[in-house]
């Protein structure tokens, strides 16, 4: 028996790219049975960019697709040769959720509105990701990740104040993915309990804003505009990020009380800093950051990112290693909490990828599957799920539906 969350519930899945991909990515994760439809005729923009290890293109060869869409089955339709609609409406009949990441004028155009579906299944539950939602005068501007990440204001908050704005566009769709997966369980949840159905309208800029409480209290209660401040925080100081020795090595550390600060000027072979009338109290550290800083990484230079961490995490300092790629798989802590997993694909081979986010102790998300090869899964999907005879679905084939 399938012990995962979600196990029994199933979801058609028509995104593409990023954020929508990994909303139903964390739902596969947890158990649910997500079927992605996709066609041929215009493959998502993942499947081809970048390339896999070997240097060569292939639409099943993609680390970036392999990540946003294991667990998951696929299969292809092209809804518009005669034939493939009657499949795709007996699916969503059995179906409990429908994601889409179109602009909002697709799933309409295509006769897969909300109505629409709900007359295939009166208690589905359609989630739509959008960039500036499925409403309001600029619900049809095309819009992707960094788009959203600049027009909820996160990237003027982003960055040093003398340098141009950071990019964040992965952020952002990694974002909106877990609040589509957050509100799909949620209406799941009210539907067991109802027997009702929902439309659910995700922002991808909305879902950017609602972690910018600063700049928008500030605004509101003082009619003043925050600027870039780099790593620096309001109240905390030393706050930042400072190099170490070896080859762009670098630490992150934050002191949140005076206690801590004492800890770590001792711990660091200087216990007068704490007692420095420009470094004593959290107010005079706040305000002489800059000399703080230098004086930190003069100490710092002297030693390893891991060093560092360690030295400081034993005085009950908060300070952690910046981490390359490789430095995060081989991490000792990562390995023995067992977060990555290696997973077999039939053509990119034996590969890793992180599991999931999160630990449950009765319910536990796993990785049983890389991601689909284009197609892969329809003779599954069509002929056992749905029922349809081998003759038909070989006509279909012929006529260039499943394609």
């Amino acid at each position: 028996m399938d012990s995962t969350a979600l196990a029994g519930v199933r979801v058609v899945d028509f995104t593409w790219v990023w954020a929508g991909p990994y909303c139903t990515k964390q739902l596969a994760d947890m158990g649910g049975e997500v079927i992605k439809i996709e066609t041929a005729s215009r493959l998502d923009t993942v499947r081809r960019e970048p390339p896999h290890k070997d240097g060569e293109f292939g639409i099943n060869r993609n680390a970036t697709f392999s990540f946003y869409n294991r667990n998951k089955l696929g299969c292809t339709l092209n809804l518009k040769t005669p034939g493939a609609m009657e499949l795709l409406t007996e699916l969503i009949s059995t179906c409990d959720v429908v994601v889409e990441n179109f602009a909002p004028r697709v799933m309409p155009s295509l006769g897969l509105d909300y109505p629409s579906l709900k007359a295939i299944r009166p208690d589905i539950i359609m989630v739509s990701l959008s960039g500036f939602g499925g409403a309001g005068p600029y619900k049809d501007y095309v819009s992707y990740g960094e788009h959203a990440s600049n027009f909820s204001g996160l990237t003027s908050l982003s960055g040093l104040a003398e340098r141009p704005f950071g990019d964040q566009s992965a952020l952002s769709d990694q974002t909106v993915g877990l609040m589509g997966a957050f509100a799909s369980v949620s209406a799941l949840h009210h539907r067991a309990k109802t027997g009702e159905g929902q439309r659910i309208d995700v922002s991808q800029y909305e879902a950017m804003a609602s972690f910018l409480p600063q700049g928008i209290m500030d605004y509101s209660l003082n009619q003043r505009i925050r600027e870039r401040q780099g790593n620096r925080d309001d109240i905390l100081a030393p706050h930042d990020v400072y190099r170490c020795s070896g080859d762009d090595q670098w630490v992150s550390i934050a002191v949140a009380t005076d206690d801590e600060w004492a800890a770590m000027a001792n711990a660091m072979g200087h216990p007068e800093w704490s007692l420095d009338e420009r470094f004593s109290e959290a107010l005079q550290r706040w305000s002489n950051q800059d000399i703080l800083d230098e004086l930190i990484q003069e100490w710092t230079e002297q030693h390893t990112h891991y060093e560092v961490m360690h030295t400081l995490q034993a005085v009950g300092v908060a300070a952690v290693a910046t981490l390359t790629s490789d430095e995060l798989m081989e991490d000792p802590h990562i390995k023995d909490r067992g977060f990555f997993v290696e997973v077999d694909h039939a053509e990119m081979g034996p590969h890793m990828l992180t599991g999931p986010s999160w630990k449950m102790s009765e319910t536990p998300g796993r990785i049983k599957r890389g991601a689909p090869l284009l197609g892969e899964d329809n003779e599954y999907v069509f002929g056992q799920i749905l029922g349809f005879p081998s003759d038909k679905l070989d006509d279909l084939t012929e006529r260039g539906a499943l394609h």
